[in-house]
């Protein structure tokens, strides 16, 4: 083990630039493309029902796909898993800049998800191998911040790309992004060795899941435009829900290859952050998609100006991941959770007051809570979530946690969608829909509160209240 204060060589610093590049580039691509949507409505002359994919789309199978990633990884080597996955991203990226239609659009974002899934779980391996060890917190929160500044930068470079040199440079700026990342890579991360994890992917549960989630998502882009009540509606409904029904039974038999296994899930705390993450996880997505439509369509902003708009809630995001840690140290898991909870839930009834005559100005304090609340409570519930399992579940736990946040984020995000193009102007579907998010933010709430990082203790409440506690100042 390397001794306190391990000075960092060269080669170490160069590759967790590398890594932090890497991770910019995934985190990047889930925002930039939010306030590019109204242009790419135009530009294909389709709607936001159609183009909502582009993000649903990667969001969904990034998210299905990351455990199996892992595994990947697992088996054959993060390195050479990197490599592969970076250059699925990088040339399916190309891809979907020359898109001449929505469809082929569509088709490189999903691959675009692939190759995201195989890179972000090789990524955090990488960069926790190439730090000593006494410097694992510095690796953990390199990671988290270079997640918190993609996802920041993301709407404000989108912004000034869509309305400077156009939408499809979004797409490739990714191609020498990633293969400065890839190079650097190649030269400074130690080839893998062999590798001893053997366990196998778990396939059908993989397979059962992406139908389940597909044909959801699919009944609730559809239903808008045919009906609630058209045979093709209730089918995808009726599939969705027998897949993702059949997907609990899969993963009981699957043993250690199941994407969920068996221990993980009957860790009671474990199982309540997970469908906590999954109840909280329709607000970033909502907000991301529909703060901007709502700036481009109603108040007239520009791609740029809407991208600048944003900044309330993603640049407040990005400060609290930056010191989401300390806080949790401080705080403990109970109230750093059910805090980070609440916030999400208050920030999205502010916003859900959203009508035709709401101004821009109106709309900053729900977003700054908002970014407050997604900075805590996603940190944090993911610590409680993996400290609550073995040490030997980490990496497991945290792709699992992720994969609930991205399921809960294109679910919610589906039914977002179909409010807000049920209604009868973009501004009152939007406030139906930021007040239906508001709701379950209240149920993730209750859930955190009452099941995730143990019992809330009089000492852990004096512990977090700083009056009591003025030598720490």
């Amino acid at each position: 083990m390397a001794e306190a204060g391990t000075p960092l060589s060269k080669s170490t610093i160069l590759g967790m630039i590398a890594m932090g590049v890497a991770v910019i580039v995934v985190a990047n691509d889930f925002t930039a493309l939010s306030v590019a949507i109204p242009t790419i409505e135009k530009t294909f002359h389709t709607s936001v029902n159609t183009t909502q994919w582009v993000i649903n789309g990667y969001a969904m199978v990034f998210g299905v796909a990351i455990v199996t990633g892992g595994r990947l990884a697992d088996m054959f080597g993060r390195r050479r898993i990197f490599f592969i996955g970076a250059a699925i991203f990088a040339a399916f990226s190309v891809l979907g800049g020359f898109a001449p239609d929505i469809w082929l659009l569509l088709a490189a974002r999903f691959t675009m998800g692939i190759g995201g899934a195989l890179m972000w779980p090789a990524i955090l391996g990488m960069t926790f191998s190439l730090m000593p060890a006494d410097k694992a917190g510095l690796a953990g929160g390199l990671v988290l911040g270079a997640a918190g500044f993609g996802n920041a930068m993301g709407p404000l470079l989108g912004g000034v790309l869509t309305d400077t040199i156009g939408w499809r440079w979004i797409f490739f700026l990714n191609l020498p992004i990633a293969l400065a990342a890839i190079v650097v890579t190649y030269f400074v991360v130690p080839k893998d060795a062999d590798q001893k994890n053997h366990d196998g992917i778990d396939y059908l549960g993989t397979g059962v899941l992406t139908v389940g989630l597909f044909s959801l998502l699919l009944a609730l882009d559809l239903g808008t435009r045919m009906g609630w009540t058209e045979p093709l509606i209730i089918g995808l409904f009726t599939l969705a829900a027998i897949a993702l029904a059949k997907f609990f039974f899969v993963e009981r038999r699957a043993g250690d290859r199941a994407l969920v296994p068996d221990d993980v899930m009957s860790n009671r705390g474990f199982a309540a952050a997970g469908i906590a993450t999954l109840l909280m996880s329709a607000i970033f997505f909502a907000a991301l998609l529909y703060l901007p439509q709502f700036m481009s369509k109603v108040l007239k902003f520009s791609a740029i100006e809407s991208g600048a708009g944003l900044l309330p809630m993603m640049g407040t995001f990005a400060v609290t991941s930056f010191v989401a840690g300390r806080l949790y140290g401080w705080m403990g898991p109970k109230i750093s959770v059910t805090g980070g909870a609440v916030l999400l839930a208050a920030g999205m009834f502010l916003l859900s007051r959203i009508s035709a005559s709401t101004t821009y100005d109106e709309l900053i304090l729900g977003m700054v809570v908002l970014g407050i609340g997604v900075g805590l409570f996603y940190s944090s519930v993911t610590t409680a979530a993996i400290t609550s399992l073995d040490a030997s579940r980490a990496s497991l736990a945290g792709a699992i946690v992720y994969m609930f946040q991205i399921a809960g984020g294109s679910i919610g995000l589906g039914i977002n969608t179909a409010i807000v193009l049920s209604a009868s102007s973009m501004a009152e579907g939007i406030h139906y829909a930021f007040l239906v998010d508001g709701a379950l933010a209240v149920c993730g709430v209750v859930l955190a509160l009452l099941f995730v990082g143990g019992t809330l203790s009089k000492e852990k409440l004096e512990a977090a209240w700083p009056h009591r506690h003025r030598a720490h100042f």
